[in-house]
């Protein structure tokens, strides 16, 4: 099983790429992970939908093979032990998994379409630094808690 983070676009603040990075590092001694910053789509003289079209284009191609789990606000809600528990499942089964974070007008409808699940991070939207931040820690807290070890408090 692989792990794959498919996000649009780069952390523009050193200090929170800084964390992104630590947590990306952190959750690759639990699971082999694979991050993949797509070009964020000018918006200066294309329509959201354009953007999000392109942007899906470019995040789609970095989900090939793998099972599409789209972050979206309307997603499916886990509490961390049940997503470890999704996560450990997915390992035993050996598929590929790819999380997507869409870039600031959100994931193409296609790409949604395409996925065979949607997550929560947050109820709220979330900026894509700050979902990809979030997501990651999660995913070093769920290989703590699939290997019993004292971070998940």
């Amino acid at each position: 099983m692989r792990v794959t983070l498919a996000v649009v676009g780069k952390p523009r603040h050193a200090a929170l790429a800084a964390v992104i990075r630590d947590y990306e590092e952190r959750a690759a001694r639990y699971w082999p992970l694979d991050v993949h910053e797509v070009r964020e789509e000018p918006a200066r003289s294309a329509s959201s939908e354009l953007v999000r079209q392109r942007e899906g284009e470019r995040l789609a191609a970095r989900c090939s093979g793998a099972h599409v789990v789209v972050c979206d606000e309307t997603g499916e809600s886990m509490t961390s032990d049940r997503f470890a528990e999704w996560l450990q499942r997915e390992r035993e089964r050996a598929r590929d998994v790819a999380f997507v974070i869409g870039g600031a007008f959100g994931v193409d409808p296609a790409l949604r379409r395409r996925a065979g699940a949607r997550l929560a991070l947050a109820p709220w939207t979330l900026p894509h630094e700050i979902a990809r931040l979030v997501l990651t820690e999660q995913l070093y807290r769920a290989g703590t808690i699939v290997r019993g070890e004292p971070y998940h408090k």
